[in-house]
């Protein structure tokens, strides 16, 4: 049964509806120290989906145990032979370059996350609230580098297990990790605009394995690059992941790291400049 609503007229000289305050220039502009607490409040929040959900955290707590082993015990002596060692000389080049490897990895977890939340309809909320678009991706961020570092601290523990000694000095350690994280984070804004281009969260996931396995094993990330075909080393030569984990190595275990570290930031920063507009504006049109 249908019902009909009768509105009624306003009496004569009644005050009608309050006009709107014209928006004065300028408002609606979120400041930084608002921006701040907005990224804030949803690294919260994205912290506390991982906790309600813990099983999100075997990749950073497995993956990094199950490559030292593979790796090293599988590749190690016929790898660390021909370094002119043994297996020990082999855990010493490996580690600092599966810590290049990692950013790559951790960074992939944001693109289908990315998708997955506009799949589940929490963008639509997000949609209504009062913040800037850009915090939504950059809390993204935050949290996956400290995914990051406990994958990193982990396979550190890892390689000192396995006899990693560190040739160089803390100092060189840290800014190792702070390159690997300045990296990941770079990687981290290919891999919004994958989530924000693709239909599916698999979607993502198998471009990203399309583009992360050539990249990883066409490195110096697990072997040196002498042995390969001219062509393959030139490909290492510009690959950026070989940038990265030649400096991390040097930045550990000592040897020239300047042209390696100018060149992974130069690649960074380069990344970061052409992808992160483009992702923002992408997302700020979805939403």
């Amino acid at each position: 049964m249908s019902t009909t609503t009768t509105l009624t007229p306003a009496p004569a000289g009644a005050a009608g509806p309050a006009p709107s305050k014209a928006a004065a220039p300028g408002e609606g502009r979120i400041g930084l120290r608002a921006n701040l607490r907005h990224i804030g409040a949803l690294a919260r929040r994205n912290l506390l989906q991982i906790k309600k959900d813990p099983e999100s955290m075997f990749d950073v707590l497995l993956m990094p145990v199950i490559f030292t082993l593979l790796f090293v015990y599988v590749f190690g002596g016929s790898v660390g032979s021909s370094l002119g060692g043994d297996r020990h000389d082999y855990v010493n080049y490996l580690i600092p370059g599966l810590m290049a490897m990692m950013g790559m990895n951790i960074a992939m977890a944001v693109g289908t996350g990315v998708n997955d939340d506009f799949r589940k309809g929490v963008m639509d909320r997000f949609r209504t609230m009062p913040i800037a678009r850009s915090s939504v991706l950059i809390a993204k961020i935050v949290v996956e580098l400290g995914r990051m570092m406990v994958a990193i601290l982990i396979l550190l523990a890892m390689g000192f297990a396995l006899g990693m000694t560190l040739e160089t000095s803390v100092l060189g350690l840290l800014a190792a990790v702070a390159l690997s994280a300045v990296f990941g984070a770079a990687i981290m804004w290919i891999f919004i605009l994958l989530g924000l281009s693709m239909k599916t969260a698999q979607a993502v996931q198998g471009m990203g394995m399309l583009v992360l396995m050539p990249l990883q094993f066409g490195s110096s990330i697990f072997a040196p690059t002498q042995t390969m075909p001219g062509w393959l080393q030139a490909f290492t030569d510009y690959n950026p992941l070989s940038n990265l984990a030649d400096a991390v190595r040097g930045l550990m275990m000592g040897g020239p790291v300047a042209s390696s570290v100018w060149g992974t930031l130069a690649w960074a920063a380069g990344i970061t400049l052409v992808t992160a507009p483009l992702a923002v504006s992408k997302f700020r049109k979805k939403t």
